[in-house]
């Protein structure tokens, strides 16, 4: 029998059953990323990471190239989610290897301090082009951040094709189950 993700809990003083979900995801240890955030780049390169994300994602970071000139942060503990596409892949496929050498070799671990602020990297901020101002984007199981003007600018151009953009994948599903 499939386990019942619902807890059913007696409620009232008559003694009837009522429908009660607890926090299920979180009883779970499922906790999702979500929002938008703005920060700012400090002295000597220090930003402050949000705190919603911190109490999701801890004080031991990777942070790395992402896609667009964006910067991807996911956990220490799930810095295996970076390879999601490319494990159980053929080491000889070159698309494997430049896709790892992309998102791990340009990696780096950061601890927060007791304020909750990192050092970024010269290397990252000079890739996704961060000046001072940036945008956390939380997205289900990573963050990234983006220089706020690359980030307004992107926007812009997925809002006016967002819907071309969902057909497209659409399409590429149902290729996918041979519909």
């Amino acid at each position: 029998m499939a386990q019942n993700r619902i807890k059913w809990s007696k409620v009232g003083i008559n003694g009837s059953l009522r429908f009660a979900q607890r926090k299920f995801k979180e009883r779970q240890g499922i906790r999702m990323l979500l929002g938008q955030y703005e920060g700012k780049v400090g002295a000597k390169s220090r930003i402050a990471f949000p705190k919603k994300f911190r109490e999701v994602l801890g004080d031991k970071l990777i942070i790395t190239h992402g896609y667009e000139n964006s910067l991807i942060v996911v956990s220490e503990k799930s810095w295996k989610s970076l390879l999601e596409g490319t494990e159980g892949r053929p080491f000889i496929q070159s698309e494997t290897r430049e896709t790892q050498r992309f998102l791990l070799g340009g990696a780096n671990f950061v601890e927060l301090d007791s304020k909750g602020r990192f050092v970024l990297p010269g290397y990252l901020r000079e890739f996704g082009k961060i000046e001072d101002e940036i945008i956390f984007l939380g997205l289900s199981r990573y963050v990234e951040i983006w220089d706020k003007k690359q980030w307004e600018s992107y926007r812009s151009n997925l809002e006016k094709n967002i819907d071309k953009i969902s057909q497209r994948l659409v399409g590429d599903i149902e290729k996918d189950k041979g519909v």
